[in-house]
């Protein structure tokens, strides 16, 4: 009968958005309310008119219509809701975009312990100047593409990119000890990886330097239309000069980080190390294969 199609059509996924018109000359109130509750557009009591009955079908067919807009744009809506999250995601560690999303002002926390990893491309400057652009963007891109899977591998988080320097750190949401091994294991994959563009690339050669030193950091949000998320203190200052003052194809740690990791590691002492701001220190270069 017309309840048991109704419920059919209701119940399947192929039809149930199919717009449903109850022709019936039962006129009661129970029936009605049982149609238009299983789901039915509209119910007509027989005998009907022509005219009534097309004008009631036109209108049915017109809020199909406007549900079907309204199904297609909320998709469309989900989408760019969902575009929007990667792209904040790939922008800001996940508790900082929460955040964010939160309408939170104040986006600003003090870590300890964290452990900073600057590197450098030596020489990559004047062996640009002599390239045509697009070449010079092509190898920052290949670079930097699997500087980032190797960051993401390791659970470090890339913190910004400047000129040819790549800046990330470890132990913002984990474990410090831990974060501090794997930016070590991440320092020996992108010298590996800088070697291999080499031995790809014939119109440049280019020899990175990678510094890494553990202590507290200061980290939030800073900005309002290009907001920027980024990390203060001595302890990023400290890595990046012992980036620069590290020699070539060569990864220097502090003892600090040396301390945090607690063994484990091959390494070569150096003393008497200048370090600006802070003066002469022993520090490490890490030995790999």
């Amino acid at each position: 009968n017309g309840f048991e199609v109704l419920k059919h059509i209701k119940s399947s996924k192929d039809f149930n958005n199919i717009p449903v018109i109850m022709i019936s000359s039962m006129d009661d109130k129970d029936s009605i309310y049982r149609c238009i509750e299983m789901g039915a557009d509209d119910y007509v009591t027989k005998p009907f008119d022509k005219e009534i009955l097309n004008a009631r079908i036109s209108s049915s067919i017109e809020r199909k219509q406007l549900r079907d807009k309204e199904e297609k744009l909320i998709d469309e809506i989900q989408m760019e809701r969902d575009r929007s999250e990667s792209l904040l995601l790939n922008i800001l560690p996940e508790d900082i975009a929460n955040k964010l999303k939160n309408n939170e002002k104040d986006i600003s926390k003090r870590h300890e312990n964290i452990t900073i990893l600057f590197t450098d491309l030596v020489n990559f400057t004047p062996q640009a100047k002599q390239l045509r652009a697009g070449k010079v963007v092509n190898v920052l891109n290949v670079l930097f593409k699997e500087f980032d899977d190797l960051t993401k591998k390791h659970g470090l988080e890339k913190i910004k990119t400047i000129g040819d320097s790549y800046f990330a750190a470890g132990g913002l949401t984990g474990n410090v000890k831990n974060a501090a091994k794997e930016a070590i294991e991440l320092a020996k994959e992108m010298v590996n990886t800088t070697n291999q563009l080499n031995d790809k690339t014939d119109y440049i050669e280019v020899h990175i330097r990678i510094g890494i030193h553990t202590g507290n950091v200061i980290a939030g949000i800073i900005g309002k239309n290009k907001f920027a998320y980024d990390l203060w203190g001595a302890t990023v200052n400290f890595a990046s000069r012992l980036e620069s003052t590290c020699k070539p194809g060569k990864i220097q740690i502090s003892q600090e980080t040396k301390d945090i990791i607690s063994g484990g590691l091959n390494l070569e002492k150096r003393t008497g190390v200048m370090i600006k701001g802070i003066g002469t220190i022993n520090t490490y270069y890490i030995y790999y294969t």
